[in-house]
């Protein structure tokens, strides 16, 4: 796993800086499984202030035997499709790239041009635009339940529609344009596989099990797909983890709808862009944090850190799992049992005395951590 601290920001911001955008999520946590753009993610994120751990899902990979879309463009060439879906920009320059290599790209080209073209989202529409071509028409969600509704709107009965597949196949929408009365060519370009280190991915899947991240952001339903299988035993775990303290980000509506069948909340811009998935987060993850008055003090607990009048303090895992548990109760006395339980397993109540001193020394002020004697710890709010 790459950690990505944004070096001076770990030091305290006034109340004035954290009002500005630079700083919107200083204090947060956040899962990048992105990888081919996992940079440009990482550095918006790191521009306003978070920390930024990457963990790609998968990674995109040409098909080794190009038997498959070679045969595929054949059928293209011998019964020009009247309809072809673009789904990713990657996937219409590599067809048109593997074409060229046969000496078939003109003839792609010309066969695409006389055909009602769709391209699911602006990568494609660009890809398609690039090549020469013009669009039909584009789904304003990137859905491919949109895009099948729209075709059988329009009738399918005879007709051939050519899908650049997305990774892997989609039985589900191939299905719904047959079973609407097409003849269907898929045209596979690349698929999905696994990262090279998958470490990375299993670290991320333990600290959203453990709540040690505020976010993870999704940029595919395949990169969805390969968490939860990443996630294996601790699936369940998982998914209570997103379905409460670690929001799912998604840059779409399909990206999103394998966690959404798992009943998880998601949040997602209103257009498929990664500038806007990040001004998402920026909307979001301050609304779920916890304000508090403790003891004349104003103490919010934000991701890894608290802010306390204004200043931000970082905080490491166990005294800030100790200041939530704190801060669900606040001004209720908690033991020390009741506190081990927010720590991670093996530890003992000597730890928890540890995590509360290590607490009062990052929070750098006193009497927001009372000890209430031979009774436990309390937040005097």
């Amino acid at each position: 796993m790459t950690d990505r601290p944004p070096g001076a920001r770990r030091a305290a911001l006034t109340a004035a800086a954290l009002a500005e955008p630079a700083a919107a999520l200083s204090g947060y946590t956040i899962g990048v499984t992105a990888d081919g753009r996992k940079d440009e993610l990482a550095t918006l994120l790191e521009a306003r202030g978070a920390r930024v751990v990457l963990a790609p899902a998968l990674r995109i990979v040409p098909i080794a035997d190009d038997a498959e879309l070679r045969a595929a463009t054949r059928a293209c060439l011998d019964t020009p499709p009247d309809i072809v879906l673009v789904n990713t920009g990657i996937g219409m320059r590599g067809w048109l790239e593997a074409a060229e290599g046969w000496g078939l790209a003109e003839p792609l080209r010309s066969v695409l041009s006389r055909a009602y073209l769709v391209a699911r989202g602006p990568k494609a529409r660009a890809a398609v635009r690039t090549a020469g071509l013009h669009e039909q028409w584009t789904p304003d969600g990137e859905g491919y339940e949109e895009v099948v509704d729209h075709l059988t709107a329009r009738g399918l009965t005879g007709l051939t529609v050519a899908l650049q597949l997305h990774g892997d196949s989609q039985p589900e929408y191939t299905e719904a344009l047959q079973r609407a009365g097409a003849r269907v060519i898929e045209a596979p370009v690349y698929r999905w596989a696994p990262p090279v280190d998958q470490a990375p991915l299993h670290r991320l899947v333990d600290l959203i099990i453990g709540k040690l991240v505020d976010t993870v952001t999704f940029t595919s339903a395949a990169a969805v797909q390969a968490v939860l299988r990443a996630a294996g035993t601790g699936a369940d775990a998982l998914f209570d983890s997103l379905r409460g303290d670690v929001l799912a980000a998604c840059v779409g509506p399909v990206t999103a709808a394998p966690l959404r069948r798992q009943g998880i909340p998601v949040v997602t811009p209103g257009r498929a862009r990664l500038s806007a998935l990040v001004r998402t987060i920026v909307d979001e993850l301050p609304k779920r944090a916890v304000t508090l008055e403790v003891a004349g003090h104003s103490l919010t607990l934000r991701g890894h850190a608290a802010i306390v009048d204004g200043e931000l303090r970082p905080l490491a895992p166990a005294p800030m799992a100790v200041l939530r548990e704190l801060a669900g109760s606040p001004g209720r006395v908690l033991s020390r049992a009741a506190l081990l339980q927010s720590l991670p397993r093996g530890a003992d109540e000597h730890a928890v005395e540890m995590a509360v001193a290590r607490l009062r020394a990052g929070l750098a002020v006193p009497g927001v951590v009372q000890t209430v004697v031979k009774r436990g710890y309390r937040l005097p709010a």
